[in-house]
């Protein structure tokens, strides 16, 4: 009832479905294809990147507009949630951005005919460790936020992530053919799962202690500035 009589969460709600929908509908068939066609590969990154990150900025826009209308009051112990999620969730983003993976944009040219060599470092964890950071970031202040307007932003990107994963590794299945099946067996996309059934074991040496300490020291920055970037102080 408050998201059909409240204009603010209405405006968020409609740019979290474009933020979201809009990674879905562009790149996936038949539109992307048709799309390539028209446009090449390239331009069509392009376009893709830059919609989506209007798509992301309008997203922030509404979501600073909107009401802070509560939904449900979160317990003080909740607090501790994120606090403790949040570290895993940073090292998961340093170490997917810093190392080559065939499940990110353009991800096809990391295997290079050795479609064996996926399963090196955090991706001997989980194929997809960039969108369990997001996802582990989005569930974890969903514990603590308990206003619509939160909620919204919090699940819109929760959907896409956990959505996104399977999302991603249909297309790579398509696109790669027989190329995609080593990493498909090498990996997983729940983390932790190739290594329990023996598909691969875990690469510390390949996360190195580098990425580790990196992702702390984002931890670090991020708890620190959180009052000053957010308007929310954690210390």
């Amino acid at each position: 009832m408050i998201l059909v009589m409240d204009t603010g969460l209405n405006a968020l709600f409609a740019a979290t479905l474009l933020f979201v929908g809009g990674h879905f509908l562009l790149s996936g068939d038949p539109l992307r294809s048709r799309l390539v066609d028209i446009l090449g590969d390239t331009l069509f990154r392009g376009f893709y990147s830059l919609a989506m990150l209007a798509a992301f900025a309008a997203m922030l826009a509404a979501y600073g507009a909107a009401p802070r209308s509560p939904i449900w009051s979160p317990p003080p112990a909740f607090n501790l949630v994120p606090l403790l999620i949040m570290p895993v969730a940073a090292i998961l983003l340093v170490s997917a951005l810093t190392t080559p993976n065939p499940t990110m944009v353009g991800g096809e040219k990391v295997l290079d005919g050795r479609p064996e060599s996926a399963a090196v470092g955090i991706l001997t964890v989980t194929r997809h460790p960039f969108l369990w950071a997001t996802t582990l970031w989005a569930a974890s202040h969903l514990f603590v936020r308990g206003d619509a307007a939160s909620v919204i932003l919090l699940a819109g990107i929760l959907v896409l992530s956990l959505g996104g994963m399977v999302h991603i590794d249909r297309r790579r299945e398509a696109a790669l053919g027989s190329d995609w099946g080593p990493v498909a067996l090498t990996t997983s996309r729940l983390p932790f799962q190739a290594i329990l059934q023996g598909r691969c074991k875990l690469d510390l040496a390949g996360i190195g202690w580098k990425r580790l300490l990196g992702g702390l020291a984002l931890y670090a920055v991020l708890l620190t500035a959180h009052g000053w970037l957010l308007g929310v102080p954690l210390l």
